[in-house]
């Protein structure tokens, strides 16, 4: 706190508050000059009550108090939540908004797809520096490990959703469990159990133990933790080395909890755990001091995150030390990517936090000079980039289908492939069909007469007319027989031909047992052509949900019902109009296409186009996002899911401004049969 004085010295004589009551807040008040006018302290959860000399005020009281500035006394990703709580109020008042540090809380970082003007460590540069010492200690939380949500608040609103299932219900639960550990970690290191013996002090007729709720947001937390593997495997190579490994760690958890996570994320190589609530102090307070006690002299360094807690309280206690980005820190610097307008809902938090963990889960961000930002694995690409947007979609055709207590749930090949599973998945059994048509089976089997032959002539088609014969109809010609012709002169052909088809593809419905009731009908991006052929081979009635309806108007006089996950309205700047071509190549089966039925009402398949290589990274792509789906439903509870198109947007826009390295990617190809059209996929890109 040496220059805090110089930091803030254009506010010497006004009225300043500061935010926190933290012990870090007791530090800066001493720092500050007698020259500099403290009217008061803030919190998120008490506005009363006096500390540190000083009184605790609502936020309200600035206006009052003419307070021209406050100074935001937390964690960086903790002055995010701040500045989203308290950031409107401040400005609409005039009152300047900084952390203790000196930065600018209304400055929001550039979105950057590249890191190359923010500074950061090398491997190589740490590995010169843990070199230079005997001892090395690692933080654990958000150096080794972290959790798959944005924030360690996450965890206290997952719970409480858990205590509600159960029918346990706090008033104010978060904001108690919150305010609990603040206080108890002022002057000690609280276990979980004494700040839940806190929390039930603080709450009425709760029938249910402190021991029992630490359990439940212990569950929870430890789901919800993964290793950043790569300095995992940095801190196992100094182990194997011969370097003595000590973890020390700010924690409620006991040790034998905190030997839980590490086995979990593969750490099993440590000389020592220091856990604040097993010493009943922290790193600001006296744990470093305990570390240097094992070191008796030795030269020790020790890497984490956290700016104040790891870097500048191990150095009071001459213990060198290394700072390494936490994943969130990283998202900073990129400015989120856009995405910090849209964590109002613990779903959306979930989906950015589960980004953050895969995408940020290295350090090592800055080993090469432009320091870009890219995607090497097929897989990742499914996980975090079109895994939001499909897992709202199918949240969204889920819920479709429960309000409208549909039975029967048709997932349309090729497109239904994969949302079929995602699907099964969300519900917990295998309700749902894949059935089997194209856009050619479809219209090879329902057509009726020459105003559908002029409909589907109408859909241009990028070839001959014998070459339209072939392909839409299954008709085969000469070139000579289809001279000076149109597509009506071959009307009766293309009508007996339908009939045929349409008794073979009937007897492959029969088989599917459809019972009374309506059908959902999921298209993913189509006009309706399917859906109005399809319906005229049963007796049930569809009710199509589309990701996307085209030519909505163009398709009103055919009187289809049909309900679309994206609206038309939304279409203006929305780049899931421009991707779509990219996710139907990826949802697609690993099947070729369906183009009709035998007699016996099994499948006809059109010849496959795509080779191994082609199908194995689909393949690769698909697992991504059906990994991403089978975590995100199990962290998010099922009252929780919320569908957030924009952020799911921002997400998949990423495709065009990261690296994309996986070249088997790049080259798959965007296939249209049905226009002879096809498109390399890097020309989307």
């Amino acid at each position: 706190m040496e220059n805090i004085n110089s930091i803030f010295k254009e506010y010497k004589g006004q009225p300043i508050a500061l935010y926190g009551l933290g012990t870090e807040t007791k530090r800066v008040l001493s720092g500050l000059g007698e020259e500099f006018c403290v009217v008061g302290l803030l919190d998120g959860f008490r506005d009363d009550g006096n500390i540190y000399g000083k009184r605790i005020m609502p936020l309200s009281d600035c206006i009052e108090k003419k307070v021209k500035l406050i100074i935001v006394v937390a964690r960086p990703g903790s002055c995010r939540a701040i500045v989203k709580r308290i950031g409107g109020f401040c400005k609409e008042h005039k009152i300047g908004l900084m952390d203790f540090r000196g930065k600018n809380l209304y400055a929001q970082n550039k979105i950057s797809y590249e890191l190359k003007s923010t500074p950061g460590i090398t491997k190589k540069r740490l590995e010169a520096l843990v070199d230079a010492n005997d001892i090395i200690s690692f933080d654990l939380f958000d150096t080794l490990v972290m959790r798959q949500v944005l924030f360690a608040s996450d965890v206290i609103e997952l719970a409480e959703c858990k205590l509600k299932e159960k029918k346990v219900y706090i008033n104010d639960f978060c904001k108690k469990r919150q305010q609990a550990e603040k206080e108890l970690s002022r002057e000690a290191a609280p276990t979980l159990e004494k700040i839940y013996q806190h929390v039930l002090a603080q709450s009425e007729s709760v029938d249910v133990s402190a021991r029992k709720l630490a359990e439940i947001e212990w569950s929870i937390d430890y789901q919800l933790i993964v290793p950043r593997q790569e300095m995992v495997d940095f801190a196992r190579e100094l182990y194997v080395r011969g370097k003595p490994i000590y973890i020390v760690t700010d924690s409620y958890y006991q040790r034998e909890r905190i030997e839980k996570i590490l086995s979990k994320c593969g750490i099993t190589f440590f000389s020592d755990i220091l856990v604040s609530c097993e010493f009943n102090t922290g790193k600001t307070q006296k744990l470093f001091g305990e570390l240097n006690k094992i070191a008796k002299g030795k030269r020790c360094l020790h890497i984490g995150d956290d700016l104040t807690a790891d870097i500048e309280n191990a150095k009071k206690e001459g213990i060198s030390a290394c700072q390494i980005y936490s994943a969130f820190e990283l998202l900073e610097q990129v400015g989120y990517f856009g995405m910090w307008e849209h964590m109002d809902y613990l779903a959306s938090k979930i989906k950015i936090g589960m980004f953050t963990a895969r995408m940020f889960n290295t350090p090592f961000q800055f080993e090469t000079d432009d320091r870009k930002l890219c995607l090497k694995a097929a897989y990742n690409i499914g996980y975090l980039l079109i895994a939001p947007m499909i897992a709202d979609f199918t949240v969204w055709f889920w819920q479709q289908v429960k309000e409208e207590e549909l039975g029967n749930i048709w997932f349309s090949a090729r497109d239904g492939y994969l949302v079929k599973k995602l699907y099964d998945i969300l519900e917990g059994r295998d309700s749902s069909v894949y059935f089997l048509t194209s856009r050619l089976a479809a219209i090879r089997s329902g057509i009726e007469d020459e105003a559908d032959i002029e409909y589907v002539a109408g859909m241009k088609y990028s070839g001959t007319l014998q070459e339209q014969l072939k392909v839409r109809f299954g008709i085969f010609v000469n070139c000579e027989e289809t001279k000076g012709k149109t597509l009506s002169d071959f009307s009766e052909d293309i009508e007996r031909k339908a009939y045929c088809n349409k008794k073979n593809y009937q007897r492959y419905i029969e088989k599917l047992n459809v019972k009374e009731g309506d059908i959902a009908f999921f298209d993913f991006v189509a006009k309706g052509t399917s859906q109005m052929y399809i319906s005229r081979l049963v007796d049930n009635h569809l009710k199509g949900f589309y990701f996307i309806w085209l030519e909505k108007d163009y398709m009103k006089d055919k009187m289809l019902d049909i309900k679309t996950f994206f609206e038309n309205t939304e279409s203006d700047g929305c780049t899931v109009y421009e991707d779509y071509y990219i996710l139907e190549t990826i949802l697609t089966s690993n099947e070729p296409s369906v183009i009709g039925f035998d007699e016996k009402g099994d499948p006809v398949y059109t010849v496959e186009t795509r080779n191994e290589e082609n199908l194995n990274c689909c393949a690769e792509v698909q697992q991504g996002i059906i990994d991403f789906f089978r975590e995100y439903i199990q962290i998010c509870p099922k009252s929780e899911l919320y569908i957030d198109k924009k952020l799911d947007e921002i997400l998949l826009g990423l495709i065009h401004n990261l690296s994309i390295l996986d070249k088997r990617f790049m080259a798959l190809r965007v296939e249209d049969p049905f226009f002879n059209r096809t498109t390399d996929l890097a020309d989307l890109i």
